[in-house]
This record gives C-alpha cells, sequence and structure tokens, in this order.
C-alpha cells in the first residue's frame, strides 16, 4: 500500500491540487481533505503518514501570513496535530503558506522538543513586495529525510512574507543542529536578481524540527517537478537538442517527494 498523504485544503489555500500531483507522481495516495471536514472528524488523521500544508493565502492572510489557519489548527485540532507529529513515526511539510503555518504552530523548528512554542517568524520581504521569481537552493542536508541524495534545488517562490527571523541563539542552533535544509544560494541562471530574495537571516529557505521529520520551506518544489516547467526551458531544450543529447523529463522537485513517500517503503 503507498502511503497516504493528507492534504490540508480550505479558505485561500491554492496549491493543493499541484502538490497532491507531485506526491502521486512520486508514488503516494494524496488525498485532498478541508480543514473544516478535518475538525469535524479529526480521527481521519490516523489514517495518514504524511500531513501536508501547501501554499496560498489561507484566509486572506488578514491577520498575518499562516495565522488564520494556525489559530484555526490551534483551536480545534492541537492535540491531535501534536500526537501525529510527536508520537507516531510521521512526516509533516509546509510549503510556502504552510511552512508560515508550521512557524506559527510551533511544529518547526520545536528547538529542545519544545513543539507547540513558536520559535521563529515569517515576515515581509526586504523588498515590501510579494515575488515570485525562480531561486536557487543550496541543499544543506543531503543525508536528511526529505533532502536525501538531491541536487541543489532550482524552483520558484512566490511570496510577500518569506523572511525567516528569529533571534541570534535559536539561529545558532539551527546551524548546529543541522536543521537548515535549504539556503539561498547564486543563482547562475539569472545573476541580476539578489541570490536572497527577501532577506532570510542567514539566507534561509527551509527548516526541519530536529528529528527531521517535520519541513518547512518557502520555495516551491511542487512547480519544479517536469524539465519543461523552467523558465528557461526553450533555450535549455535547443541547446541539448543541437548537441545530440536527450532532454530531461524530471526535474529537481520531484526528488523531495520521492523522498517522503520512500521513507515508508
Amino acid at each position: 500500500m503507498p502511503p497516504k498523504v493528507l492534504i490540508l485544503s480550505g479558505y485561500g489555500i491554492n496549491c493543493e491540487e499541484e502538490t497532491a500531483f507531485a506526491f502521486t507522481r512520486a508514488g503516494g495516495s494524496a488525498e485532498l481533505v478541508h480543514i473544516n471536514d478535518l475538525i469535524e472528524s479529526p480521527e481521519r488523521l490516523k489514517d495518514f503518514q504524511i500531513f501536508m500544508i501547501p501554499g496560498g493565502f489561507s484566509y486572506g492572510d488578514h491577520t498575518g501570513a499562516g495565522k488564520g489557519m494556525a489559530n484555526k489548527i490551534l483551536n480545534n485540532l492541537r492535540e491531535e496535530v501534536l500526537h501525529f507529529v510527536k508520537n507516531r513515526d510521521t512526516l509533516t511539510l509546509g510549503i510556502c503558506n504552510g511552512f508560515q503555518v508550521l512557524a506559527s504552530l510551533g511544529l518547526v523548528p520545536a528547538l529542545d522538543g519544545k513543539y507547540g512554542e513558536r520559535q521563529v517568524a515569517l515576515i515581509k520581504n526586504d523588498s515590501d513586495r510579494y515575488q515570485c521569481q525562480w531561486v536557487k537552493l543550496k541543499n544543506n542536508n543531503p543525508d536528511g529525510i526529505f533532502t536525501r541524495d538531491m541536487n541543489d534545488l532550482y524552483c520558484p517562490i512566490a511570496h510577500g512574507e518569506g523572511k525567516v527571523f528569529a533571534e541570534a541563539s535559536v539561529l545558532d542552533q539551527l546551524e548546529a543542529h543541522n536543521q537548515i535544509a535549504f539556503t539561498y544560494t547564486d543563482n547562475p541562471h539569472d545573476p541580476l536578481l539578489p541570490q536572497n530574495p527577501n532577506g532570510s537571516l542567514r539566507d534561509i529557505a527551509g527548516i526541519t524540527d530536529q528529528s527531521g521529520r517535520v519541513l518547512g520551506m518557502m520555495p516551491h518544489p511542487e512547480r519544479s517537478i517536469f524539465f519543461h516547467q523552467r523558465p528557461d526551458f526553450t533555450n535549455l531544450r535547443e541547446t541539448l537538442i543541437r548537441n545530440g543529447e536527450a532532454l530531461p523529463y524530471m526535474h529537481d522537485g520531484i526528488k523531495l517527494f520521492e523522498n517522503a513517500i520512500s521513507y515508508f517503503q
């Protein structure tokens, strides 16, 4: 049986379909579950091995990015979600708005096992505007559960509040415990764009809890699973054809989802 993935859906979430597709393509069994349906039947969490909060603008981000959804979960599903993360051998993933939710819930970085205590924040980009561009990410943990055997990742961002902010002592612990999964790095594909698009402290693009089973990241790997999704695809295609080389079909992002599925196989 393929691992079952709960893809959270709800007001303002807009990346659930492509995230479900990525997990299905990677060999999982993905199911979209509306937040209200999960609140009505919280025991459904027991049927899943992976809990995924996709990107979007849940509840319009009117009270801050991800805070509305985080409060919805805290007020209705806190114990069930904490049990899922702490007491079972499961994986939890939050991308973009999902990362903002995980941070608000205190599920990442959960230093010293303090799940439920907020330790980092995602605040306004230094540019003070929404940014949508492709970025290059350095994989800092090639032995991680989600990042195992991955090359550096080329994928897009799409956010207005993606700057990772925390006290220096927290950042030091993240580095010491190898919890910084991804950092923004030089982008050879578009050198005119800034390396760090939002001003994240220490160039952080994604972090895990200390177990490595919970990952939050701002960029969107689910939008970078096919080679033809790259913004420079047409140029690369012509270069490969003229050199007599085969065109790749898949791209960097799919490996993250394959790693999550293979964890249970």
